[in-house]
C-alpha cells in the first residue's frame, strides 16, 4: 500500500508557526536599534549644543525637548532656583500644542505657590512641596518624575518628565537618560557662571591696568638735576597698583614757570611715603595724597608745618578709609647742602657719612598721618658733606621674607648699604645693588609681598 501524503495546508501552517517568532524578534531588535540610534543622535546633538552655544537661555530651551524625546514622555519641565531661593518654571515642552497653555499655567501656579513659602521653609524641602503642588494643579491623570540639577554638589533646579499614559513607567534606563540631560544642564549653568566671572575678571584686570598706568605716570618719570648732587629712585609694587609713594617737588613757583631760573636757587622737596595696605585702595589714597602735598609745598611752610597741614586736610578721608600714611618729607638746598626734614612715623632715612664710613639716621618725632587731626611734627636739619649719601626707603625692603620665613631686616640692609656706598659708582648703582641683594635674599623665583621703594641722594 502506498502512503497517503500529508495535506499541504498542514505543512504551510507549520512553517508559518516556525517563522513568525523569528520575524517578530528581528523587528523588535530593529526597533530597539532605531530607538538607540535616535537617543544617541539626540544626546550627541545636545553635546554639540553645549559646546557651541554662548547663550545659556538658548541652550536651556533645548533641555525639556531632549528630556521628552529620550524618555518618550508627553512633555518635560525645567525649574531653576533664583538667587533668592525662589523657584521658577524656566522652560517647558509639551507635545500637544493645544494642551501646552494649560500645562504651563498649572506649572507656573505650582512654582509660584512654592515661591511664597521660600522664606519660610528650608530649600531641601522645596522639592517635595513642588511635587505636591504639581500633582495638585496638573491633576491625577499626569504622572510626574524628576531629577535634581546639581552644580558643584548644590541643588540649582529640577528637570521633570510628564506623561498622561497610565502605563508609563519610570524605568532605570529613563532615569539614567534624564540624569544625563540634567548633568548637561548643570555643566551649561556652571560654564555660563564661569564665563561671567571671567568677564568680570577681565574688566577688573583692565581697570587695574589703567590704575597701574595712571600711578606710573604720577610717579616721577626721571629724577631732577640738582647742582652738586645726584638722585636715583625705584618703586617696585607688590601688585599692579601699590601704596608706596615718592616724589621730587619744586618748592617755589619760579621753578614751575621759569625755565631760566638759576639752578643755585632751586630747592627741591624729596618725599617718600607708605600707605598702610596694598592694591587699589592704597593706590587711590596715594594719588590723593600726592595732589594735596604738591599744593601744600608751594605755600612755603617748614617741613613740620607741611606735614601738619597735610595731616589736618587728609584726616577725615583717612579716618573713613581706616588707613594711615607714614611719610618722610625733606627739602634739599643745593647752595648750602642743608637737608631740612620732618618725619611722620616713616622708616628714618639712613645717612652714610663719607668721611667716617658710618651710618646714622635722620628722624624726628611725629605721628602717622590720619591718626590724630591735632598731631604735631618736629623740624630737623642735616649738613651734608661731599660724598655723603642719604637713603630713603620703605619697609617692603627690610620686611622682605625668604622661603624660610626669615626677614631681610634693617641690619642686613645697613650692611648692604655700607658696601654699596663704598664700592658703587653713583646712586643708580646703589639702587640696583640694594634691590639685587633683597631679591637674592628672598630667592630668585619669589615675588615681593609688599611694595618696595628706594630713593638715593648723593652729594658729589
Amino acid at each position: 500500500m502506498s502512503q497517503v501524503p500529508s495535506h499541504p495546508t498542514e505543512s504551510n501552517s507549520s512553517a508559518t508557526t516556525d517563522v513568525t517568532p523569528v520575524v517578530a524578534l528581528k523587528e523588535l531588535v530593529a526597533r530597539l536599534h532605531r530607538e538607540q540610534n535616535k537617543i544617541q543622535d539626540l544626546l550627541s546633538s545636545l553635546g554639540f549644543a553645549l559646546r557651541s552655544f554662548n547663550n545659556l537661555n538658548q541652550f536651556l530651551e533645548l533641555i525639556p525637548l531632549m528630556a521628552t524625546r529620550v524618555t518618550d514622555a508627553d512633555g518635560s519641565a525645567l525649574f531653576l532656583y533664583k538667587p533668592n531661593g525662589q523657584i521658577r518654571l524656566e522652560q517647558l515642552h509639551w507635545q500637544d500644542s493645544q494642551q501646552r497653555k494649560n500645562i504651563r499655567k498649572a506649572l507656573e501656579t505650582a512654582s509660584s505657590q512654592i515661591s511664597l513659602l521660600a522664606n519660610c521653609v528650608p530649600l531641601t524641602t522645596t522639592t517635595g512641596l513642588l511635587d505636591d503642588e504639581m500633582h495638585r494643579y496638573l491633576g491625577p491623570d499626569v504622572q510626574i518624575f524628576g531629577t535634581a540639577i546639581l552644580v558643584k554638589h548644590t541643588e540649582r533646579g529640577w528637570l521633570y518628565v510628564l506623561s498622561r499614559d497610565p502605563d508609563y513607567s519610570w524605568t532605570e534606563t529613563r532615569q539614567k537618560l534624564v540624569r544625563l540631560v540634567a548633568d548637561q544642564t548643570a555643566v551649561a549653568i556652571e560654564n555660563d557662571e564661569l564665563a561671567v566671572e571671567l568677564r568680570k575678571k577681565e574688566r577688573l584686570d583692565q581697570e587695574l591696568e589703567i590704575g597701574a598706568e595712571i600711578q606710573r605716570r604720577l610717579l616721577p618719570r626721571q629724577c631732577p638735576s640738582l647742582p652738586g648732587a645726584m638722585l636715583a629712585a625705584r618703586c617696585k609694587p607688590a601688585n599692579r597698583v601699590g601704596g608706596d609713594y615718592y616724589d621730587f617737588i619744586p618748592t617755589n613757583h619760579n621753578q614751575l614757570v621759569k625755565t631760566n631760573s638759576r639752578a643755585e636757587d632751586a630747592r627741591w622737596a624729596l618725599v617718600i611715603g607708605d600707605v598702610m595696605g596694598k592694591g587699589v585702595p592704597a593706590g587711590l589714597i596715594m594719588t590723593m595724597l600726592r595732589g594735596m602735598l604738591r599744593g601744600e609745598v608751594l605755600h612755603g611752610n617748614s617741613a613740620a608745618g607741611i606735614l601738619q597741614n597735610l595731616n589736618r586736610v587728609m584726616y577725615a578721608d583717612l579716618e573713613n578709609s581706616h588707613r594711615f600714611v607714614t611719610m618722610f618729607y625733606s627739602e634739599y638746598n643745593p647752595h648750602t647742602r642743608v637737608l631740612s626734614y620732618s618725619n611722620a612715623a616713616h622708616n628714618p632715612p639712613l645717612w652714610w657719612h663719607a668721611a667716617t664710613k658710618t651710618v646714622s639716621r635722620l628722624d624726628t618725632v611725629g605721628m602717622l598721618i590720619g591718626l590724630d587731626a591735632n598731631s604735631q611734627y618736629e623740624n630737623g636739619e642735616a649738613q651734608l658733606e661731599p660724598g655723603d649719601t642719604v637713603i630713603y626707603y620703605t619697609d617692603g625692603l627690610t620686611d622682605a621674607a625668604a622661603a624660610s620665613g626669615d626677614r631681610f631686616d634693617e641690619d642686613n640692609f645697613v650692611t648692604s648699604l655700607n658696601a654699596a656706598c663704598r664700592y658703587c659708582n653713583g646712586p643708580q648703582e646703589i639702587v640696583d645693588y640694594l634691590f639685587d641683594k633683597v631679591q637674592e635674599f628672598i630667592g630668585p623665583d619669589k615675588q615681593n609681598t609688599d611694595d618696595m621703594t628706594l630713593v638715593i641722594l648723593q652729594i658729589l
